[in-house]
């Protein structure tokens, strides 16, 4: 379990005076994606449905998970007192859900999956770790960074697991490689963009996909420094199979670098 509860956070050292407006649109997104953990236990327990080891640390996932939507949740609601996180909880879900029903990995194999969820662990470790390095603010610092030590640890307990996936599934570099590669391409799909629009926009506003997806980018690019891109390219490479540091790494952390900032530079200029 997590070192940590919602009672461990010092929530009376919250300053409104030092909360960002545009981190608070993201942390709003980003307590719905979290909060949302359970159904990813669903979609998980049937897909390694024959894997007792697996099904138990991942009830232990679900409940860190859920809790840190609640913790980010609760501090929005601090930041912004007539957001109602509930109802866009449920305007979130009802926009957006994952393949329940699936009974194989949407990946192809249970070390394709374990793949997956290695690559999402590091985006969500680099994403807190820039979050708590980026705000004043010291009860998200503090929860950010509380949740930047989990999801670390989440990477850890997927990739243990994936080594004796990869021995029972056979499953080649190439094929790591593509997995990993298709997974990061994802960044920018439905879940987030979905999650920005359900958190932050009116509720008669109608969805518009490259807009939310712009206007989350453009407040969470921005934030990166090299040492949170150097160390995501490092745990990239390793669930994929390759050296995590050396030249590889340089090159990787450099055109990542040039990918955000450009990026959130056309985002910036759609004035989303």
């Amino acid at each position: 379990m997590a070192n940590w509860t919602l009672e461990t956070i010092a929530w009376d050292r919250f300053d409104a005076s030092k909360v960002d407006p545009e981190i608070l649109r993201n942390i709003k997104a980003a307590a719905l994606v979290e909060r949302n953990g359970g159904d990813y236990g669903v979609y998980l327990g049937r897909v390694f449905a024959n894997d007792a080891a697996f099904k138990d640390a991942v009830s232990t996932w679900v409940s860190e998970e859920i809790q840190h939507g609640i913790a980010l949740g609760r501090w929005a609601k601090l930041a912004d007192p007539d957001w109602e996180f509930d109802a866009a909880f449920a305007r979130f879900r009802a926009g957006y859900s994952l393949p329940l029903d699936a009974t194989e990995s949407v990946r192809g194999s249970q070390a394709g999956e374990m793949i997956a969820r290695c690559i999402v662990e590091t985006g969500t470790s680099s994403y807190y770790s820039a979050l708590r390095d980026a705000t004043d603010e010291p009860v998200l610092k503090q929860i950010c960074g509380k949740i930047a030590g989990d999801e670390f640890r989440h990477y850890k307990l997927f990739y243990d697991h994936l080594g004796r996936c990869l021995e029972r599934d056979r499953l080649g570099r190439w094929d790591r490689l593509r997995i990993g590669w298709g997974r990061l391409a994802e960044s920018e799909d439905d879940e987030l963009a979905y999650a920005y629009f359900a958190a932050n926009e009116p509720t008669d506003a109608v969805y518009d996909r490259a807009r939310s997806m712009a206007a989350y980018a453009r407040r969470a690019y921005p934030l990166y420094k090299r040492g949170h891109v150097q160390r995501g390219i490092g745990m990239v490479l390793k669930a994929v199979g390759l050296q995590p540091q050396g030249w590889l790494n340089e090159l990787l952390t450099k055109a990542g670098l040039w990918f955000l900032r450009r990026s959130a530079s056309k985002y910036a200029g759609q004035g989303a």
